[in-house]
């Protein structure tokens, strides 16, 4: 028999600030009024209402993400208006995630702009969610906060007038700029962000398209980028903006400049969830009496509507699956590392060429030593930031020698310790306690900076009720209290948990 353990798991989510230099108090004045759109806040509600009162586009209640261009609204205005009417300006979104394109610093990364409380437009001031920006800051090293990527930065700046006019409600921002074109990184981005794109929140992908063809270069070029983006496929989109980058046009200088939030996007799509994208509209600035033919830039809009109804416990977890081999192999890797590590050969590289593309895949995983039965040390990770077989290496060493409630792992025991490693899927956001089953389910509790977790393996080592997991969970992990998951975000996921022969 499996001997019962309290497995006391410590999510150690050490928020070192990766904060800009400026008081989260200050104010973000705006950059761009009085050149991408009026200066006065009389003139600039009349242009917004003008563009909203003619867009022609009737209203969705699904709607979790926008694609809109970021000129000068006399060149773009009409274009963003179709992508802002579709949403229903009833909705009250938890907060709106702007993702656009550096012009103005050159990075490899994404920048999310924590250095202010709020950005200000003639329209008034909105507020920035600094406790999503600075989990996302912590989440992986892909993101930082330059504050030369977003000090005169417009393609943010321009979307939030529409916000402010559109919507009943405002809600706080979370602005981020990507400098990087390294899908790599995008992947890392959409991971961090993917918890976070529910019906709850929306994401307006700030793009212009074509950059300085002639008028029916751009037609043509748009039209084959806008085909590929309405299939929602990744493939699909980086295949037509290298199929246009290869076909020579005269003064194509990009097909899309915010290509890294597109692809970004659409990353996020790529796990289903039945979301539809739309197709809007489209135009370039040689539609405008103040544009010419000569070189313009082209504005598609698009909005993402549907998915899964949240709440009704049918979305089904994906699995992950391992082969025994694999399992041994996690295993080996976890035990030659702590191995390494007591005799000084802690740096010594994995062997990646025998590993399966699985055990490169990036997933969260949390590794477990017992000893006699006992607990004697015990960390993970949630998300998937590194290939699976770096995540076990990294926790199988933390959990022997970096555990606070445990002295450093000895080599004259370590024949008695035994691993258990448990690899996680996706984390998956739920509405209702009821979408949770125990030993089936673990559970991630998040308000604000506090987080805490169990894995599903608690439930066969406690007689707990749902309502008891939750509460512990609540109370005992996340310190938000026993009933501080109510209105908390709630997050379930799957582990795959394997042993080491005696650990039972």
């Amino acid at each position: 028999m499996k001997a019962k353990l309290l497995i006391i798991l410590i999510i150690m989510a050490t928020h070192i600030s990766q904060s800009c230099s400026r008081s989260a108090d200050d104010i973000r004045k705006p950059a761009v009024a009085g050149q991408f759109y009026s200066a006065s806040a009389d003139t600039l509600a009349n242009d917004v209402d003008g563009f909203l009162k003619s867009a022609g586009v009737s209203h969705a209640d699904d709607v979790r993400a926008v694609i809109v261009p970021h000129a000068g609204y006399v060149f773009s205005g009409a274009m963003a208006a179709k992508a802002y009417m579709r949403i229903n300006p009833a909705r009250e979104y938890k907060r709106v995630f702007l993702l656009g394109p550096s012009h103005k610093a050159a990075f490899d990364g994404a920048s999310v702009d924590n250095q202010f409380g709020a950005y200000a437009t003639p329209l008034g001031n909105v507020e920035i969610d600094i406790n999503v920006c600075n989990d996302l800051l912590c989440a992986d090293s892909v993101f930082c906060c330059l504050p030369k990527a977003h000090d005169g930065e417009h393609c943010l700046e321009v979307q939030l007038p529409f916000l402010q006019r559109h919507m009943d409600k405002m809600p706080p921002i979370v602005p981020i700029i990507i400098g990087t074109q390294d899908l790599d990184k995008l992947q890392r981005v959409a991971k961090a962000l993917q918890p976070y794109f529910t019906a709850d929140n929306l994401f307006v992908i700030s793009s212009d398209f074509s950059h300085y063809p002639r008028y029916d270069d751009a037609v043509e070029v748009d039209g084959i980028t806008g085909q590929a983006i309405e299939k929602a496929s990744l493939t699909e989109f980086v295949g037509a903006i290298n199929d246009n980058a290869s076909r020579n046009i005269s003064n194509l200088y990009t097909s899309a400049c915010g290509q890294s939030p597109i692809a970004v996007l659409l990353m996020m799509m790529s796990d289903g969830g039945g979301l539809t994208m739309e197709h809007l509209g489209y135009c370039n600035s040689g539609d405008s009496p103040y544009g010419d033919h000569d070189g313009v830039v082209g504005y598609h809009a698009f909005a993402v509507t549907g998915g899964k109804a949240e709440g009704g416990g049918a979305e089904k977890d994906a699995a992950f699956g391992l082969t025994a081999d694999e399992m041994r192999t996690l295993l080996g890797i976890a035990r030659r590392t702590i191995e390494n590590t007591l005799n000084g050969n802690g740096g010594q590289p994995c062997d990646t060429t025998k590993l399966s593309e699985t055990l490169k895949a990036r997933c969260g995983a949390f590794v477990t030593l017992t000893s006699g039965g006992r607990l004697r040390g015990c960390i993970g990770n949630l998300v998937g930031y590194r290939p699976l077989y770096v995540t076990v290496e990294e926790m199988a060493k933390s959990a022997a020698f970096e555990d606070p409630r445990f002295y450093p792992v000895r080599k004259d025991e370590l024949n008695d310790i035994k691993i258990e490693i448990s690899v996680l899927s996706p984390l998956r956001r739920i509405s209702s306690i009821d979408e949770f089953q125990l030993g089936r389910h673990g559970l991630y509790i998040v308000k604000g900076a506090s987080s805490g977790t169990f894995l599903p393996q608690v439930a066969d080592e406690t007689d707990w009720t749902k309502e008891e997991f939750f509460g512990h969970c609540s109370r005992d992990k996340a310190g938000l209290g026993w009933d501080g998951w109510r209105d908390a975000e709630l997050y379930v996921y799957e582990a795959e948990v394997f042993g080491e022969a005696g650990g039972e």
